[in-house]
């Protein structure tokens, strides 16, 4: 805990269209996890009380924003995108020295972020429902969907821009007012993001941001009557906890967990587009991504040179500070993910065959932040521990199957299911990997990190529950479905 120091901003709380200084006398400091010696911002650990505060601010705010035209509410967000583009290479530079991630990464999840508010902007156009044939004469059947009320928004660090606007944006076209409880590692990007939104004309009450930590401000978030749904992005063990509070409450809620992503190779896969895709899926954003690839299920006929390929690439990386534009693969997070990522290397050191990497790395460019070196594994067994639990860092399991079916059967073999992805030019081989694949996303010939706003994301299994964030699958969740009937026929039926 520390107290705001005279070179690092002391990031404030956003509740009913002001800026806020909590009253709690608690703060976290936050620094560069490539330079530990930069401060980057102090941030508060706010009380239930102010989390109270900004839910009664989003109550009395709902009735207008829910009268509020659908397009109006979406000509808002496109001011906002609008807003982020002339931002964004501050908000990306915020963003490499908060998260950690490379300065090129940074401007993609931005931009990225854009686009999802652009998408949600023309959402605002088409919260329209369906028209049905009725059993009886002169009677118009139809749906309409209404915003649900005030909704708890709860991000993780990984995406501070990109995952609070895809929560956000939905939301709020919808008609909903929103508490955002962004993670405690990056509380500077989530408020640009809100002055962001304050700048393009968010009404007060509307959108409103609590700083603190998951037990004070996410817990009552959840508690609270007046929440009536909660949208959250994070660990396996935090949100079977909220899911479970959730429906004893009756609240709406999605979560969106972890993954062990599979990459499947064919002996008949181009392998360079396999080894580009694979090695940048699994080490940009220092494989601290829900998509990143971590398993590699490749066929033994041409396993060997497809691992070589992987060394030989892996080995070219350059580790060091976002800010440089040579650096691929940036620092951990943070010192517990650090001790995460190594006591994983250390299981893998003993259960297979370490290739390259597995140290820390040490030296005059190193030794003040969190770096890894990108780590290979090979002869991996499909049971394993690497294999089968999350790392969340730049580490890769080669797993090696005789075929098509067992390839299939190992890809399968994980409680996850967000991503996978197959290499391969067999069309019947495609078809048949898309329809058994346990994962909610699926690439063919492309890494398993990409997604799309226009369609869903989320995952199967232990990976999410609830329904699907971006998309109109995002518009369906922060909605109430109305079905209306009217009969015109002017006597009993």
């Amino acid at each position: 805990m520390s107290t705001a120091t005279a070179t690092a901003p002391l990031c404030r709380n956003f509740v009913n269209g002001r800026w806020i200084e909590s009253r709690s006398g608690k703060a976290l400091e936050r620094r560069n996890p490539a330079n530990l010696q930069e401060v980057v911002n102090v941030s508060p650990l706010s009380t239930r009380e102010e989390v109270s505060t900004a839910i009664a601010a989003a109550k009395a705010a709902f009735p207008a924003w829910r009268d509020t035209p659908g397009p109006t509410r979406g000509k808002m967000l496109g001011r906002a995108a609008a807003i982020m583009e002339t931002r964004k290479d501050e908000l990306a530079l915020t963003l490499c020295r908060e998260e950690g991630k490379t300065l090129k990464e940074s401007m993609i999840e931005v931009q990225r972020s854009a686009g999802i508010l652009e998408f949600f902007a023309g959402e605002g156009r088409r919260l329209g429902g369906t028209t049905m044939p009725s059993e009886h004469a002169k009677t118009l059947n139809y749906t309409l969907k209404q915003p649900l009320g005030v909704v708890g928004a709860i991000t993780p660090w990984n995406f501070p821009v990109a995952i609070p606007v895809w929560k956000l944006a939905p939301a709020l076209v919808t008609g909903n007012t929103v508490v955002l409880k962004p993670a405690e590692l990056t509380p500077l990007c989530a408020v640009k993001i809100v002055e962001i939104f304050q700048e393009a004309g968010v009404p007060a009450g509307v959108l409103n941001m609590v700083l603190g930590a998951g037990e004070n401000v996410g817990d009552h978030l959840l508690q609270d009557r007046d929440v009536r749904a909660i949208s959250f992005t994070g660990s396996n063990e935090i949100g079977s906890l909220i899911y479970g509070q959730a429906a004893r409450q009756m609240k709406k809620c999605q979560c969106e967990m972890g993954g062990k992503n599979p990459v499947v190779v064919l002996r008949d896969a181009d392998l360079e587009l396999a080894t580009e895709s694979t090695v940048m899926s699994a080490f940009g954003s220092s494989g601290q991504r829900c998509t990143s690839t971590s398993r590699v299920v490749v066929e033994e006929a041409i396993a060997n040179r497809f691992v070589e390929m992987i060394v030989e690439r892996t080995r070219e990386m350059k580790v060091g500070s976002g800010v440089d534009p040579e650096v691929i693969v940036g620092p951990l997070v943070d010192e517990q993910q650090l001790k995460t990522v190594r006591h994983y290397i250390e299981i893998g050191k003993r259960e297979a065959q370490l290739l390259i990497g597995g140290e820390r790395m040490a030296g005059r460019d190193y030794d003040n932040g969190y770096f890894v070196a990108p780590t290979v594994f090979d002869h991996v067994a499909w049971n394993s521990v690497i294999a089968q639990e999350e790392i969340f860092g730049p580490v890769i399991s080669v797993i090696r199957v005789a075929d098509f079916e067992e390839a299939l059967r190992v890809a399968n073999s994980v409680k996850y299911g967000l991503s996978s992805s197959i290499y391969t030019n067999d069309a019947n081989r495609i078809f048949e990997f898309i329809d058994k694949i346990e994962s909610g996303i699926v690439h063919v010939n492309a890494p398993t990190m990409a997604s799309e706003v226009q369609l869903p994301f989320g995952g199967v299994k232990a990976t999410g529950v609830g329904m699907r964030e971006m998309g109109g699958a995002a518009i369906d969740f922060y909605s109430e479905l109305k079905a209306v009937y009217i009969d015109y026929n002017g006597r009993r039926q």
